[in-house]
């Protein structure tokens, strides 16, 4: 693996990021977390820095982001929530023992029960996820509107009406191939 961090899509809400760790769902999908190491890469990018993972939480870790996504898409559609979905966000969410602390420079930050603990993070992951697909937040649970991706994401642009949940990756995809599209169009 090359040096320097990981190559994690990141965004502004951290549950759509972390449902992001399996990317390309309707296509090829791409699983960026393939190990219990890469899950503490993640953790640690996001500022909920673990010690280690074990296999056995890594399983956690994944369950809980497709439930995260699941609901997240949903909410976003406004269908009901899946209720095996919420049942795992909510376990989650009670396992954890991770307490918000104010900074010197006063900004918040996780502070987990214990450096190894992955279940305090799920837990941060899972609270955050709550509070967005329970509309505590100000913005807009959405869907990519990339037929390979359909990730949920959390549109806070003013207009709300953001389509890509990346516009460097989906966005530019999409973009790029309206424009070989026209291209091949005017060669005709």
């Amino acid at each position: 693996m090359p040096a320097g961090p990981p190559d994690f899509r990141l965004g502004n809400v951290l549950a759509t990021s972390f449902t992001g760790t399996l990317s390309e769902r309707h296509g090829d999908p791409v699983e960026r977390i393939p190990t219990p190491q890469r899950l503490v890469d993640w953790l640690v990018v996001n500022g909920l820095a673990v010690d280690s993972c074990t296999t056995a939480q890594l399983e956690l870790a994944r369950e809980l982001r497709e439930s995260i996504h699941a609901a997240a898409t949903a909410a976003a559609i406004h269908d009901p929530l899946p209720a095996s979905a919420v049942r795992v966000i909510n376990d989650r969410s009670m396992a954890g023992r991770a307490a918000a602390i104010l900074t010197p420079e006063g900004s918040r930050r996780w502070r987990l029960g214990s450096a190894s603990c992955v279940e305090d993070a799920l837990g941060v992951i899972a609270a955050d996820a709550i509070s967005i697909i329970a509309g505590e937040r100000d913005g807009k649970l959405a869907l990519c509107a990339s037929p390979t991706c359909r990730a949920a994401f959390f549109d806070t642009s003013q207009s709300r009406t953001r389509k890509w949940c990346d516009m460097n990756t989906c966005g530019n995809r999409q973009k790029k191939a309206r424009f070989n599209a026209n291209q091949r169009k005017n060669k005709r």
